[in-house]
């Protein structure tokens, strides 16, 4: 099969022609079509995450059909359409499985990370981390949903129920999770890079009420702010565009050192956490409020072998939405 690969940290993707995976006890075998390209990916090639696998085929937000199933994997048969996300696999018996949480397992391992991901033709996954994707959907249109929607939407709920929500950096997530929003009718606050004004206009036509630079205060006190940017700077900022109460959520897997701020910014009950990862939980709620909401995305698709291009568009903030490799 035609796969694009990572042999070594901080380098570009190769092609290279594998041979083909075959799915073993409880997995499945899929016939790719269409990979959406995460910024966990960025972080994957610049090294910002340790120990990948290598050589690695990136790629976890992956649309795909079956074409085999492996022992025991009967939640799906061949012809299904399914998605796979970036938590492919738990351990079922540590205290955060025990707890319902799994994205924080001790040895969970990770689709495009610690296993072959969807920067291929063909790829492998446990089918008890796949799942059904909505008939509405096209593959392209749905690839982002198993990434930006997913980390979007995780970090939406544990920001709370406040009506107004800041998004710092209106990339692929951003763009998901507004639409969740004002289907909630939340009023969303949308802070771009400075000057990015093409992203602002994009998020003032998904419904922002408000879009700056993320340089600027809001016209309004924020109750939540969600920073999907890998820019520590924006935790203060947001700290200080956010009410008495309010949470600022980082839903990046990865992100610059916060500065150093002064406490006021912090006191009267203010909140910052970090999203990890995902449960199937969150892939079964998103996945159905997706279509139900009427949340569409933005794509910019790609042929497999132009991956190292829609890798360097997606770090020069040249897309609107997601790039989506379609092998």
């Amino acid at each position: 099969m035609r796969a694009q690969i990572l042999t070594a940290a901080k380098r570009e993707l190769a092609a290279a022609e594998l041979p083909p995976p075959r799915p073993g006890p409880g997995q499945v075998l899929l016939n790719v079509a269409a990979c959406a390209v995460c910024r966990t990916d960025l972080h994957i090639l610049d090294g910002d995450l340790a120990h990948p696998k290598l050589p690695l085929v990136p790629g976890h937000e992956i649309v795909g059909h079956v074409v085999e199933v492996g022992a025991g994997a009967e939640r799906f048969a061949p012809g299904d359409r399914v998605g796979v996300p970036w938590l492919g696999w738990t351990c079922g018996t540590c205290e955060f499985c025990r707890s319902g949480r799994e994205n924080l397992c001790d040895r969970a391992r990770f689709t495009g990370y610690d296993i072959d991901g969807g920067y291929a033709e063909l790829a492998v996954a446990d089918a008890r981390y796949c799942f059904a994707i909505d008939a509405g959907y096209g593959d392209v249109e749905a690839a982002p949903l198993l990434c930006a929607g997913l980390i979007g939407y995780r970090s939406l709920r544990l920001a709370g129920d406040g009506e107004r929500l800041g998004l710092y950096g209106f990339g692929a997530a951003a763009h998901i999770v507004a639409q969740v929003a004002r289907h909630q009718g939340r009023k969303v606050f949308a802070f771009t890079r400075p000057g990015d004004t093409k992203a602002q206009q994009f998020a003032l036509a998904l419904g922002a009420v408000w879009a700056g630079d993320s340089t600027l205060s809001p016209p309004e006190r924020l109750d939540a702010a969600l920073i999907f940017a890998p820019v520590g700077a924006l935790v203060p900022a947001a700290l200080a565009a956010t009410n008495k109460g309010g949470t600022v959520v980082c839903g990046g897997i990865h992100m610059s050192d916060i500065p150093q701020f002064p406490y006021r910014l912090l006191w009267e009950e203010r909140v910052v956490r970090s999203v990890a990862n995902l449960t199937r939980r969150d892939a079964e709620e998103f996945l159905a409020l997706a279509p139900n909401a009427g949340i569409k995305t933005r794509t910019t698709a790609y042929p497999l072998a132009m991956a190292n291009r829609a890798l360097a568009d997606l770090r020069a903030g040249a897309l609107d939405g997601a790039a989506v490799l379609v092998p």
